[in-house]
């Protein structure tokens, strides 16, 4: 039981580390940049933004983890999950269930990675 908190444990500081080196107010992208209607309800809404922040901080590590095969499977699910994001316009519920549902996959993804450790 030990070996598994340990192994989440890096991880998770690692990622706590990523979050604190991002400036407080970014997305994942340039919000001077934002054209489309889920791009800037994200930029408008702190918590929405946070998850964007998360959700790539996560991406960003999972993609060092993995293999390269995965990695390319990894990417392919992120770009249809933009299409599904861009979807939901400027609805912050549906932009945040859209990341929450993300966010669920990328963490199941980090503990399969974990569980074979060790790192």
């Amino acid at each position: 039981m030990r070996r598994r908190s340990t192994a989440l444990a890096l991880p998770g500081l690692v990622i706590l580390a990523l979050l604190f080196a991002l400036p407080a107010s970014a997305a994942s992208f340039r919000c001077a940049r934002a054209k489309l209607p889920d791009e800037k309800a994200i930029c408008a809404d702190r918590r929405l933004n946070d998850l964007d922040v998360e959700m790539a901080v996560r991406l960003e590590v999972i993609k060092h983890l993995v293999p390269m095969g995965t990695r390319g499977a990894l990417m392919d699910d992120q770009q249809a999950w933009l299409v599904a994001r861009h979807q939901c316009g400027a609805d912050r519920n549906c932009l945040t269930r859209r990341y929450g549902d993300r966010l669920e996959e990328i963490n199941g993804a980090l503990e399969r990675v974990y569980g074979k450790g060790p790192f």
